[in-house]
């Protein structure tokens, strides 16, 4: 028996491979830079569905896909260190997130895979693995595309007084947070990626407005401009990706690739599925 793991920022999906029956669930996210092994046992096994609870000692393999693998041995420690504890006789096999993507995505196919949700990553995957990563910068250093970009594209908008009358009240009325507020709370939360990427579904919810709109496409637009641009080729493959915000904002997300010359090939919300059906192929 094992567990397959797609671990984001914001959650974690689960699927539990038993004689090729799976059961899904969802914890939430274990990024190593921003939890510990401690916690990270704890959350999980207060989140361990009783069905698995009770075969746990049962499970063989836990694969492992995460935003945070990979960086370092410190990051991998925290990760092997809190699934070790809920799962003893389990090996473990830590990938990255971003594999998980393109396996996800493309299975055994080469392509361009790219992840956007409370943040972004991309690369170039020859079917086996990724020959090719443009660095994302992460949150405070890029992350283009993502949720967090364009969340925090709203509430700056917010705070300097750029955004229309009528959405600020929506704004406020929604939120209740002055600018003040909101800026005290960037940079005093423990996950300010996942904090600023709530903002980004204000934008979605109004992506009629005009003003919203050009977020989003600004959004995409510094992704494909200071990213995807970068890869050698780039217009010979089709962009295919995970994630919730180009999965919402899919029109706008083809309009803009469109216009650096790439097609669309799969989009997908989440990963999950994609790597049950990896694994069930090679198993």
């Amino acid at each position: 028996m094992i567990l397959i793991a797609d671990g984001g920022a914001t959650r974690t999906s689960w699927s539990f491979l038993n004689d090729r029956a799976v059961f899904n669930f969802e914890t939430e996210g274990y990024h190593p830079f921003f939890v510990d092994a401690g916690y990270m046992a704890q959350s999980l096994e207060k989140a361990l569905p009783d069905t698995l609870a009770l075969q746990r000692d049962q499970i063989k393999e836990v694969c492992f896909y995460s935003a945070g693998s990979g960086y370092s041995k410190e990051a991998d420690a925290v990760l092997e260190n809190g699934i070790a504890a809920i799962f003893p006789n389990a090996g473990i096999s830590l990938e990255t997130d971003l594999l998980a993507a393109a396996r996800a995505l493309l299975q055994k196919e080469a392509g361009l895979a790219a992840i956007l949700g409370t943040g972004s990553n991309s690369g170039l995957y020859d079917g086996t693995r990724i020959t090719c990563n443009i660095e994302s910068g992460g949150f405070l250093l890029g992350d283009e595309g993502s949720g967090a970009h364009l969340g925090k594209m709203v509430i700056t908008g917010f705070i300097r007084g750029d955004m229309p009358d009528g959405l600020k009240k929506n704004f406020e009325g929604r939120y209740k947070l002055a600018p003040e507020q909101l800026i005290n709370e960037v940079y005093t939360s423990k996950t300010p990626n996942q904090y600023c990427a709530r903002f980004a579904e204000f934008a979605g919810d109004h992506i009629d407005d005009p003003y919203c709109r050009e977020l989003v496409i600004a959004n995409f637009d510094d992704f494909f401009k200071k990213i995807i641009t970068h890869y050698p080729d780039y217009q010979n493959h089709s962009i295919n990706t995970v994630g919730s915000v180009a999965y919402h904002l899919k029109a706008v997300f083809v309009e803009v690739a469109a216009r650096y010359g790439l097609k669309v090939g799969n989009i997908l919300r989440s990963a999950i599925e994609g790597l049950v059906r990896y694994h069930h192929y090679i198993l």
